[in-house]
């Protein structure tokens, strides 16, 4: 419903004068009454041309945005706006899928590394690892998990946990004679250089 500087309604006003107030008064509440009367048809007319929903309203938007902010320089048939809102709403979403497109050939530029696993699925596979290192105590099992799965060598890995060199290979190696018998054959638990 259309209002005038009063609040009262604009019942039977013509869009022509209804836009004579949009531009001559800067009368936001006339630009409401023709957002009102326009906005469906603005948004099926791109809804028929967006991919998607979400790019319909955009479109939608940017129109009465820019009818708005070009006011003084719409161009309007028989007193009306909407062909204008129409063709804008075409623009803005031919602007709108080239902006789209653009993004997409970029992020299809970056590298990305094959098959490779994010920290959470890093995570969720270490949760075997876990229960295979029960059996072990806590300096040990920090050891092996430092050495084994995090890439240290083993006398770093012994400041961490506070233990010699020395103390950390030694360990190390009884935790891989320990956990042979529960993962046979498995190359990570060889023996390693300090």
């Amino acid at each position: 419903m259309s209002h005038d500087a009063a609040g009262r309604t604009f019942p039977g006003m013509d869009e022509a004068e209804l836009w004579r107030r949009v531009t001559a008064d800067g009368d936001d509440r006339a630009l409401s009454a023709l957002y009102e009367r326009h906005v469906d048809r603005v948004f099926r007319h791109a809804a028929r041309l967006a991919s998607d929903r979400r790019d319909a309203e955009d479109a939608t938007a940017l129109a009465f945005f820019e009818l708005w902010r070009r006011r003084d320089a719409v161009r309007v048939v028989d007193g009306s706006p909407l062909p204008w809102l129409l063709a804008t709403t075409t623009n803005a979403l031919r602007n709108l899928q080239r902006a789209a497109a653009r993004y997409r050939r970029l992020l299809d530029t970056l590298p990305r590394a094959v098959d490779a696993a994010s920290a959470e699925d890093a995570a969720f596979v270490d949760e075997s690892a876990v229960a295979l290192l029960a059996p072990l105590g806590a300096v040990d099992r920090q050891l092996v998990t430092l050495v084994h799965l995090e890439g240290y060598r083993a006398d770093e890995a012994a400041v961490v946990v506070g233990v010699s060199a020395a103390a950390a290979r030694a360990r190390l190696s009884r935790a891989r004679a320990k956990l042979r018998g529960v993962v046979p054959g498995d190359a990570a638990l060889e023996e390693d250089s300090a």
